[in-house]
């Protein structure tokens, strides 16, 4: 059954939709991430414009962050205090994130600017989570004891403005957290994700946050930063599809509560190797995708 997307100017089927809606918010629950670098590159290859795939999805991210902060919340599991800090470097950061979108959309470069950001960001991301994941197994399986923390001191954690975590056992300078958040913001905003798979492995291995508590608080501070690029987008670029962002919703917030159930079975070290082989697997994808030769060779396009 097709529908119509007014602002994408496309008609796709809704049982397509819902299903890319289900399958983020499954993501999302399971490994405490926003889905959106998923999402986008599922939406751009179903023809949904680029403007519009980044801005409408930050929306979608909204709902299903919800969904799984409240199931994370039940068992005790988010940091509120970090989340705040995390929230106050987004919200700075997605605000930059939106004003440069605009530039690059008139200057008509942000189709290339968002898939290159996507091939770098999680092509460096997977690599790095593979790689500590894959070791941990290892020794794990042949039984060498591993170090009980997941990150080393350095002359970072002796900035000043230090701050007590209680829920994260964590006595650090805030302005870490606040760097991160605007660092997540600012990706949030160009690659219309909510800044969950760069946000969760920031958490556990520079901020040395505990796996348990990184994915409720990741999705905590998704929520708003996701809300802000949004407005934002809506206000100065007009490029949020509101029946798109609705049709996913719905999938989405159903997924999410699937997916929190299956993550609370797994180990953390297991959720970590699932997510970079996922972050690998689209970083390929888009790498490919940008060498490979296109169907239509010229497109007549009308920019603004």
């Amino acid at each position: 059954m097709q529908i119509y997307l007014p602002i994408a100017e496309i008609s796709l089927d809704v049982f397509v939709l819902l299903g890319i809606g289900g399958l983020i918010g499954f993501l999302s629950g399971m490994f405490g991430v926003g889905g959106g670098f998923l999402m986008t590159p599922l939406l751009l290859f179903i023809g949904v414009p680029p403007a519009v795939a980044v801005a409408t999805q930050a929306n979608s991210t909204i709902a299903t962050s919800v969904s799984g902060v409240l199931a994370h919340w039940a068992r005790g599991n988010v940091d509120f205090k970090m989340g705040l800090v995390l929230l106050a470097g987004g919200f700075a950061g997605s605000t930059v994130g939106v004003a440069l979108f605009s530039l690059l959309r008139g200057l008509g470069q942000i189709e290339l600017v968002i898939s290159l950001t996507y091939v770098a960001t999680l092509g460096i991301v997977g690599s790095l989570m593979l790689l500590e994941s894959s070791r941990t197994l290892l020794r794990r399986r042949r039984k060498i004891p591993t170090r009980k923390k997941l990150h080393q001191h350095s002359w970072v954690h002796g900035l000043p403005l230090k701050m007590r975590f209680r829920r994260s056992r964590l006595y650090i300078s805030a302005l870490l957290p606040v760097a991160v958040g605007f660092g997540v913001g600012v990706l949030s905003a160009i690659m219309g994700v909510g800044g969950g798979f760069v946000l969760v492995p920031a958490m556990i291995y520079l901020l040395g946050m505990p796996t348990s508590v990184v994915v409720g608080t990741s999705l905590f501070q998704i929520i708003f930063v996701a809300a802000n690029v949004t407005f934002l987008q809506s206000a100065q670029n007009q490029t949020v599809d509101v029946v798109l962002a609705m049709t996913l919703l719905v999938g989405s917030v159903v997924g999410a509560q699937f997916g929190t159930r299956v993550g609370a079975r797994l180990q953390g070290d297991s959720l970590r190797l699932l997510l970079a082989l996922l972050v690998l697997g689209v970083g390929i994808k888009l790498l490919f995708d940008l060498f490979a030769t296109p169907e239509s060779i010229y497109v007549i396009g009308v920019v603004g």
